[in-house]
């Protein structure tokens, strides 16, 4: 299906009353339900669902096999790796559904996850933070923090270019840093 503003393949469902910005791909087997809002030139991969009521903001790139669940919130500029994880509910039970009782996940702008990661619900990752691949998040992620294992701990800090700092908090890209505290500043 060819849209004059965005791209979806013809194997996807995209609902009534959602929002999908310009310059959007959306592409096989994807589905995209009601309420759902895609800012501009984002990218859905093979197999990505979006939950109704979900705010995904623009230049997001969500690779292959991704479901993002009522309750998640993607700021702009997002990477989610394939087959990382969203939850929404801490303890869900088949037997006792917790619809529209759902956890609030942040992911704020510039961060990237990693592939086969997993984000419990109820936690905010920071801007330009990088969670490793595989590494299950349980607590709130700093902006700008390299979290990795299971539990995921900060090992580290990352640069807005995704590269891991020195030990002076220096990147390869000449951009530099200092702490502010437990926060990381980038220095002008």
């Amino acid at each position: 299906m060819e849209h004059k503003e965005y791209f979806v393949h013809p194997s996807s469902f995209i609902d009534d009353n959602v929002t999908v910005g310009e310059g959007t791909k959306i592409w096989h087997f994807c589905h995209v339900q009601t309420g759902a809002s895609l800012g501009h030139d984002c990218s859905l991969g093979q197999n990505v669902y979006v939950g109704s009521n979900v705010r995904i903001g623009n230049g997001v790139r969500i690779q292959n096999n991704v479901s993002v669940y009522d309750g998640v919130e993607i700021e702009d500029n997002v990477f989610c790796g394939p087959s990382c994880v969203f939850t929404n509910v801490l303890n869900p039970r088949a037997h006792f559904p917790m619809h529209g009782v759902y956890g609030k996940t942040i992911v704020r702008e510039g961060a990237s996850l990693g592939a086969n990661c997993t984000i419990v619900c109820g936690h905010t990752i920071g801007r330009c933070a990088l969670v490793a691949a595989g590494a299950v998040v349980t607590e709130d992620v700093r902006d700008h923090a390299l979290v990795a294992g299971v539990p995921a701990r900060q090992t580290g800090w990352v640069c807005e270019c995704g590269k891991r700092l020195d030990e002076n908090l220096k990147c390869t890209c000449g951009r530099e840093y200092s702490l502010d505290g437990d926060n990381l500043m980038r220095k002008h």
